[in-house]
């Protein structure tokens, strides 16, 4: 199987993940982490490998109500970022039992007093880390509330190296092509769209994997706050730019698809954006006349 210099080997086998589509109840961590666990049950008896939630599933989407009282709708990280919170033992658990990975939104008070918008990982083994906080936060609605985070990050299940990233940040095309850039073979956006926009995703994770030959997947949740309800319509986008699986509206489903290393072989055998890509093609600016 071919490889490109730009991006190192491709996996060898085929992941299959699962996207977990609805609702979650504000500020409740210990409810959401039962029910999520439940849904992560469901995606590993149909062979999924990884499962992702949406943006801040663990306490809801609803920004208001978290500002109010972030207190014990946000979990704890040590210096490590590390998370122990027995709230989540039920998703630990269901990891450990299936051998799966779950990549799930919360919000997450660091050491340092720092509030992020952030993605845990709950590894097989029942580990739980912060391995992403959200880089480019919504507007003045969550920069108030969030510090944001410094640096891009991957998860590697199954050989597959997953780039991360949280809903607004797939609007940055130096996002996702800096993962792309550092070996990743897909993207993972779970998101908080509201109602009515959620062909925003679909035009920025179409346009995410074909510009860089890789797969994104797009988990958005149902229901939320009244004065911006969400709903659904997560979808898995291939390397071609080309739909793989959608979810639709309104429904409460899991998402699946198969990643397939030799689709991203055959698609990069013709599309050579990343082993092409030049570090910059800026050209200086005119000079200005006095």
């Amino acid at each position: 199987m071919s490889t490109s210099p730009a991006t190192g080997a491709l996996p060898g086998t085929p992941l299959r993940i699962a996207g977990v589509q609805n609702a979650a109840r504000p500020l409740r961590v210990g409810d959401n982490a039962r029910a999520a666990a439940a849904g992560a049950a469901r995606a590993a008896r149909e062979g999924a490998r990884l499962v992702v939630f949406p943006e801040l599933h663990l306490c809801a989407y609803d920004l208001p109500r978290l500002a109010h009282d972030a207190g014990d709708a946000a979990v704890r990280a040590d210096r490590s970022r590390h998370v122990t919170d027995r709230r989540l033992e039920p998703l630990a658990h269901i990891a450990v039992h299936h051998r799966i990975t779950v990549v799930i939104g919360a919000a997450v008070r660091h050491h340092d007093g720092r509030l992020t918008n952030s993605l845990l990982a709950v590894e097989p083994g029942g580990t739980i880390t912060v391995p992403y906080d959200k880089q480019h936060l919504w507007h003045d609605e969550e920069a108030a509330l969030f510090s944001p985070g410094t640096r891009g990050a991957a998860l590697t299940v199954d050989g597959w190296r997953l780039g991360l990233g949280v809903c607004y940040d797939m609007s940055f095309p130096e996002h996702a092509r800096a993962a792309a850039l550092a070996g990743a073979h897909a993207l993972l956006y779970p998101a908080a769209f509201a109602s009515g926009t959620e062909h925003r995703a679909a035009v920025y994770l179409k346009a995410r994997a074909l510009e860089n030959t890789v797969y994104t997947v797009f988990v958005n949740p149902l229901e939320g706050p009244g004065h911006r309800p969400c709903n659904g319509a997560g979808a898995v986008y291939g390397p071609d730019g080309g739909t793989v699986s959608h979810a639709g509206a309104g429904r409460d489903t899991v998402l699946l698809a198969d990643l397939e290393p030799k689709t991203v072989a055959h698609v990069r055998g013709s599309l050579r954006m990343l082993a092409e890509h030049r570090a910059s093609t800026a050209t200086d600016a005119p000079a200005t006349r006095p």
